[in-house]
């Protein structure tokens, strides 16, 4: 059974800092690539974050660049978001993704095959 279970959430004041992850099992980590995305309420699941399983290169939406950091694990099945700089409207459901050998991580929801439970991140003002 394939399991992804985010953790790290929580609230955070606008300027600071918070490290989610997440934890597979059940499936061969380093064949997949690894993807974060974010629902707010009243809004669609967006893309955040993404790392490649073959060349760990990583891919970010433009309005993280520069503030968040995706980055994997193998030895401990685990993806990471760094996130630095937080703003208000960073608040949302964080959830991660796994998507089996494809050539380049996608955007797109639709592409990935598991899907974690999602964690909180608020960002007060």
């Amino acid at each position: 059974q394939v399991r992804l279970v985010e953790s790290g959430g929580g609230l955070v004041q606008a300027g600071g800092s918070l490290r989610v992850s997440c934890t597979t099992s059940g499936l061969v980590f380093s064949h997949y690539n690894m993807a974060w995305f974010r629902q707010a309420p009243g809004k669609e699941r967006e893309f955040v974050a993404a790392i490649s399983w073959r060349t760990g290169i990583t891919y970010y939406t433009d309005s993280v660049k520069g503030r968040f950091t995706v980055s994997r694990d193998n030895a401990r099945n685990t993806v990471y978001l760094q996130m630095n700089s937080l703003k208000p409207e960073d608040t949302a459901v964080y959830y991660c993704a796994a998507a089996f050998l494809a050539q380049i991580p996608s955007r797109a929801a639709g592409e990935y095959n598991y899907w974690g439970q999602g964690t909180q991140v608020t960002v007060s003002s």
